[in-house]
């Protein structure tokens, strides 16, 4: 009988052994892998507001000329495609009003509604997008006389450059400068020549 729990004994120890043994040489977990962070993107649609200064200078053939200076507010929205590298293309279009009017001689002159469509480059350093823009610009023009009213249509060409900046993933900051030449029209018999600087800052919303 002693000799039966003696071998018994033996054989569990045996069998406890050889688990440790096999817990000794078992292969430790292996490490979590690490997720690499997400690449940010200009790609995409983006609508902003944004609103600052304009300073206009009209000419008005055999009145004179003046500058039709205010504020303004500007709504915009475009898609940008981000190549391979950090070249940026992109098209916008923006709608503006403008607070301006100016007295020239007897007649008031003023130029409200303004938009353009323009195409984008840029170049991308991350969360900042350097770029500028060129292409198609109008006006609203507007003259009050004594002897009566008159409004055209202006037409020419715009050119820019600005900074945004993306202070997450969807929302961004813009500062923008602008030259805007609208060209010339007839307004009640003169002929109008505008012209305008533009600086504003905004923020966008990009999807």
């Amino acid at each position: 009988m002693y000799l039966r729990i003696i071998a018994a004994s033996a054989a569990f120890i045996g069998l406890a052994g050889a688990a440790s043994a096999a817990d000794l040489v078992s292969e430790p977990p292996a490490a979590p892998v690490a997720q690499a962070a997400p690449v940010f993107t200009w790609n995409g649609f983006y609508v902003g507001l944004q609103g600052g200064g304009a300073w206009g200078n009209g000419d008005f053939s055999g009145i004179g000329d003046a500058s039709l200076n205010g504020g303004l507010i500007n709504g915009f929205t475009g898609y940008n495609w981000q190549l391979d590298n950090n070249i940026v293309l992109g098209v916008e279009g923006d709608v503006s009003y403008n607070w301006n009017e100016e007295t020239v001689g007897v007649n008031e002159y003023k130029f409200d509604t303004t938009g353009s469509v323009r195409a984008r480059v840029g170049y991308a350093l991350d969360h900042a997008l350097f770029y500028g823009a060129a292409g198609w610009t109008g006006a609203r023009g507007h003259v009050n006389t004594p002897v009566g009213n008159d409004d055209a249509t202006f037409s020419g060409w715009t050119v820019g450059a600005g900074l945004d900046y993306a202070f997450t993933d969807n929302v961004f900051g813009r500062v923008e400068y602008r030259y805007n030449d609208y060209g010339s029209k007839d307004l009640l018999g003169v002929d109008t020549d505008f012209n305008q600087n533009v600086v504003t800052v905004g923020v966008g919303f990009k999807f």
